[in-house]
């Protein structure tokens, strides 16, 4: 066994992770051979523990250790309303505000003709399918607020459109606490387009 090549080895698959790079990843590996004990060990162990739970809500692509996960299950979730959100962090920010107390749908990405994802990847018959037998009445669309977020809550409007169903989005614009001189053209143009009166 060549202890420099399992080490390069464990900070290359550290480095793949979402906010590591080369030199984090390797500071990370570096830490955690000093404290296998107190932290390697126990983060081997959870990390095979969730790869053999954790699964894929069958119903809305949360993650769960059941085939269905606990919003889905819960009868007082079952209020009428879904919101559809891009991924599972979105769905887990959402409950983390605690602003939303319907079942939610994850799409698992956003059309995006670069990354040559398309409709049919999105998963559009099972929300279809949701909509109909959980006796819908809204649909949220709470998908980032990016070209290929706002691609996919046109077309998705536009795809829900004939199921009878209100289709929103999520406000768009200045966020509280927010000064004028500090944010970007893209959101001053959406604030000011988006105005309610007083």
């Amino acid at each position: 066994m060549d202890t420099t090549r399992d080490i390069e080895a464990l900070i290359d698959l550290m480095a793949r992770l979402p906010g590591l790079g080369p030199r984090s990843a390797r500071r990370a590996v570096l830490h955690l051979l000093t404290k296998r004990d107190a932290q390697m060990r126990p983060l081997a162990q959870m990390m095979g523990q969730v790869a053999r739970d954790v699964r894929t809500c069958l119903n809305c692509g949360n993650l769960s250790t059941s085939d269905v996960c606990s919003i889905c299950d819960s009868n007082k979730r079952a209020n009428g309303q879904i919101c559809v959100v891009e991924d599972v962090g979105d769905l887990w920010a959402m409950e983390k505000a605690q602003v939303f107390q319907g079942r939610y749908h994850v799409l698992g990405g956003t059309l995006s003709p670069l990354d040559d994802v398309g409709p049919e990847d999105l998963g559009l018959p099972r929300l279809r399918d949701r909509i109909a037998a959980e006796g819908v009445t809204e649909v949220i669309l709470a998908l980032n607020a990016t070209v290929d977020g706002q691609t996919t809550a046109h077309y998705l409007a536009g795809e829900l459109a004939d199921l009878g169903v209100a289709v929103s989005g999520l406000a768009q614009g200045v966020p509280m606490g927010g000064e004028l001189d500090y944010l970007d053209d893209g959101t001053l143009r959406a604030a000011l387009s988006s105005r309610r009166p007083l």
